[in-house]
């Protein structure tokens, strides 16, 4: 007999399902909490749980595939270490473009002369003795290096010349711009390297923790990670690009809501801890975002799934919002769900909790808790941060003891924003616990949470709620409402007509009337034209009442809460190359190689050249990740203009796809 073995890695739950490859059929999934910082502990219960249920040996699973949103949480959240970019040839309007201010958080920039034109001659020399000297500088903390040059893509020499340095004076992680995208744009590249650069030790230590569990339980199999397009690659290939992963659990998610459903048109909407990532299935697949992946803020140059995602799930942060009439805001920071803490922590929550109970007064710090991941206490911390994480060296503590001046509150966001530390809070999570929808956690810590929290007041001064249980139904509400604003918005963006504003159409009171099908002297219905396929652990408990609102068909299923650990065995092995030819003066056509521009007398020569190099290149990357059975697609978009009746030769991009189903087959 033959298994595949899908895993799955979230910000709350990891995931891991046994499939039966010879009838498609699912024998058992499981589920463990993901464990921060130690990844391997959630990775390998639900793995265990996975055999355990479907009574196989780990010897006869013949391929493992493992999807994570943790790439996109950490976006979303703006996580993950920190790193230093290194801009060759950028002046300063162009890193203030494309969000990288954003993006480097404040993080070191070292700028350099160099770069290289359209046609891929350089600018400038790189100066090599002043990168070397600027590494020297930097402090211990810098985790690795984004790589960013100015038409990298046309000659990548001084991107290479600069990794190659700092890889031998830091030995530290390097991502350089080319490698991940051969589209022009320099500052979005640097971006796209920015954000890869700073997910690497994340996604490595998650691999690496699913590749120690495999072997200590038998499991031989090739593992593959899937990509942000629903692709798989090697697992050595994610540890370079990471940033390639990027929606690779909603991607992931997709593949396992058609496998699962048999829909072929349909919204998939995918709530976890942290987001609820929305797509649009048509015909079967779902559609490339042609800008680049959007996370969050951030547009970036990898090739993902048309993904909308929004900071709001089952462990979204509670807001009470400004104002005379108050109401509640959920999102986009996920927060540790009190009913959690107290399952890890029960005597400091249930005692913290109940002495601000006793109080009259509301709690200033609105009973939250500030929970430490880390195993040994970090380095590179600035006094402050060292402040806060020294009263933490003992554990978790109330937020008002952990920071005691407004001082240190840019301090602890820092540390959070690290993934050092996680706050812990009330959530729609702890709201299903007080309203008896789920039973997973502590039910009387959440409800003792809920009802201090509602003790809070409005700019009138009145409580945001009479009880917890008050409360929890309107946290509830407030995450049915929300969610049909994204799924809206989806709708809007994906629907035939080219609607102008989706996001400001939502809030439109025709569309508001609509959904309420409002019936006067104007009569108002609006619903959706395609069903919602609905997944994600907390999708049943939430999402029936979402399918009303909509006025349409909600489909939940059977094993949609780990559909995401499904799509990522049942998907392919797809690997892109991509190049160009440009013009070099009339009659000379330059072929871009990574070795540097070459120039041709013959456009049909250059165009055959490079598509020989892009086709070795996109072979050599399916057969690492263990395709045989190789199927290609070329195309070539060719740009050119006419002058005096005569047609002139612009540029070529040409795009070579390599795809197979990887063997199954053990690896040793």
């Amino acid at each position: 007999m033959t298994y595949l073995l899908g895993v799955d890695t979230g910000g709350t739950y990891t995931d891991a399902v046994i499939i039966d490859e010879a009838c498609d059929h699912v024998l058992a999934s499981a589920k463990a909490l993901t464990s921060r910082p130690d990844l391997a502990i959630g990775v390998g219960e639900a793995i265990d749980a996975a055999i355990a249920g479907a009574q196989v040996n780990g010897a006869d699973i013949a391929m493992v595939s493992l999807s994570t949103t943790l790439a996109t949480n950490a976006l979303v959240e703006g996580q993950g270490g920190r790193i230093a970019l290194v801009a060759i040839g950028f002046d300063d309007a162009e890193l203030t473009r494309a969000g990288l201010t954003d993006a480097l958080r404040g993080d070191p920039v070292i700028r350099l002369p160099g770069g290289h034109n359209h046609a891929g001659g350089e600018v400038v020399p790189l100066d090599l003795v002043a990168l070397r000297n600027a590494l020297q500088s930097l402090d211990a903390g810098i985790t690795g290096f984004a790589v960013a040059a100015s038409f990298a893509t046309r000659n990548p020499a001084h991107e290479i010349a600069a990794r190659d340095l700092i890889r031998g004076v830091v030995e530290k992680p390097v991502s350089c711009s080319h490698e991940l995208s051969q589209a022009l744009g320099g500052p979005k590249r640097a971006l796209t390297a920015v954000l890869n650069a700073r997910l690497i030790g994340m996604l490595d230590r998650l691999i690496t923790a699913c590749e120690d569990h495999l072997r200590t339980v038998g499991i031989s199999a090739r593992l593959m990670v899937v990509r942000g397009d629903g692709a798989l690659v090697s697992a050595d290939l994610a540890r370079e690009k990471p940033i390639e992963t990027i929606l690779s659990g909603p991607a992931a998610s997709i593949a396992g809501a058609s496998w699962l459903t048999g829909e072929t048109d349909a919204l998939v909407s995918d709530i976890g801890g942290t987001t609820t990532d929305v797509c649009l299935l048509r015909d079967g697949r779902p559609k490339i975002d042609p800008k680049g992946a959007l996370v969050g803020p951030f547009r970036t140059m990898v090739e993902a799934v048309a993904m909308r995602t929004t900071g709001l799930g089952g462990d979204s942060e509670v807001h009470v919002v400004e104002g005379l009439s108050g109401g509640l805001r959920l999102g986009p920071r996920r927060l540790m769900p009190i009913s959690l803490a107290a399952q890890h922590h029960p005597d400091l929550i249930h005692g913290a909790l109940d002495h601000a109970l006793a109080q009259d007064v509301p709690a200033s710090d609105g009973g939250q808790f500030i929970i430490p991941l880390w195993a040994v206490m970090p380095a590179g911390l600035d006094a402050r941060e060292q402040t806060v994480a020294d009263r933490l060296a003992n554990g978790p503590l109330r937020f008002g003891h952990a920071v005691r001046s407004r001082m240190e509150s840019p301090a602890l966001g820092r540390l959070v924003g690290r993934g050092l530390v996680i706050l812990a809070g009330v959530t729609p999570s702890d709201a299903a616990h007080v309203l008896g929808l789920v039973d997973a956690w502590d039910a009387q810590a959440a409800e003792k949470a809920l009802t201090l929290f509602a003790r809070r007041r409005t700019g009138a001064g009145t409580r945001i709620a009479q009880s917890g249980q008050v409360l929890a139904q309107q946290i509830v509400d407030q995450l049915t409402a929300q969610t049909v604003d994204c799924l809206l918005q989806a709708a809007f963006a994906e629907d035939d007509r080219e609607w102008s504003d989706p996001e400001a159409l939502v809030r439109h009171p025709l569309s508001v009337a609509g959904l309420d099908w409002h019936q006067g002297v104007v009569q108002v219905q609006m619903s959706l034209g395609v069903p919602v396929i609905g997944l994600g652990a907390s999708a049943a408990t939430y999402y029936g009442a979402v399918g009303d609102r909509l006025g349409t068909r909600m489909v939940l299923p059977e094993h949609g809460g780990v559909a995401n650990a499904i799509g990522a065995v049942v998907g392919q092995v797809r690997m892109q190359a991509t190049g160009a030819v440009t013009s070099a003066g009339e009659g000379s056509f330059a072929v871009h190689l990574p070795a540097g521009p070459k120039i041709f007398a013959d456009r049909g020569e250059a165009l055959d050249v490079l598509e020989t190099a892009l086709r070795s290149e996109a072979e050599g990357l399916v057969r690492a990740s263990g395709v045989e059975d190789i199927r290609f697609s070329v195309t070539r978009d060719i740009s050119e203009i006419t002058v005096e009746n005569r047609s002139m030769f612009i540029e070529a991009t040409l795009r070579v796809e390599a795809s197979g189903r990887p063997r199954i087959a053990h690896d040793g």
